[in-house]
């Protein structure tokens, strides 16, 4: 019993860290879309070269950078908001990416017949652009999510007591880490279990209303 209170209160914490990055990353995503895709290079360019940087440098690095080095150099902050902090910054930069290449993929034969009906932008973008772009990049997207929740693993070197924190513990306490370690293993099969079904649902549900 006291193994699976431990167990779950990993879990929490993983799923937690997951969803908590993965909201700053959808928001943080649409800004970092407007710049990568502005007219003006003088916004463009750095914002490429910004993003670039942050996919490049690995999820632990910036972990430590934000924890180790911002946190004990200037002013403190607990391990979950640094790894909250380095993970949302990573999945900003991933989803801008994302939301770039579901819009390329909607074919420029829709902007060009909208423009022709005299639609407006906006009506273009939530009526005809969005929900096209929306269906490509939902699988994409649910990938990346399932990534995310793996790359949380990361947390336990800065002392995050997620599920790789928590079985590492028990492992040392029980020297029986074959068994621990399959357990977490486990917890985050069945973790990312919904997010692809809902993926899959989602995607139906959206071809069959741009199919109409």
């Amino acid at each position: 019993m006291a193994y699976t209170t431990i167990f779950l209160g990993g879990l929490a914490w993983t799923a937690a860290l997951t969803l908590g990055s993965f909201i700053i990353g959808a928001i943080l995503g649409a800004p970092l879309l407007a710049a990568r895709t502005n007219r003006l290079a003088l916004v463009r360019v750095p914002t490429l070269i910004a993003i670039q940087i942050i996919r490049a440098i690995p999820p632990i690095l910036w972990l430590f950078i934000i924890f180790f080095g911002v946190g004990m150099s200037y002013f403190p902050i607990s391990p979950f908001i640094a790894a909250l902090c380095g993970l949302g910054l990573i999945a900003g930069a991933n989803m801008a990416e994302i939301y770039r290449g579901a819009l390329n993929a909607v074919h420029t034969g829709q902007w060009e017949a909208c423009a022709a009906l005299d639609l407006g932008r906006w009506s273009t973008m939530k009526d005809i652009v969005a929900p096209q772009a929306l269906r490509v990049a939902i699988p994409t997207t649910a990938s990346y999510l399932i990534g995310l929740m793996k790359e949380t693993a990361v947390a336990s070197t800065i002392g995050v007591a997620e599920l790789a924190y928590q079985g590492n513990q028990l492992s040392q306490l029980t020297y029986r880490g074959l068994e621990i370690f399959a357990i977490v293993g486990l917890f985050y099969i069945l973790l990312s279990l919904p997010v692809a079904w809902l993926s899959r649902k989602a995607d139906a549900a959206l071809r069959s209303k741009v199919a109409r």
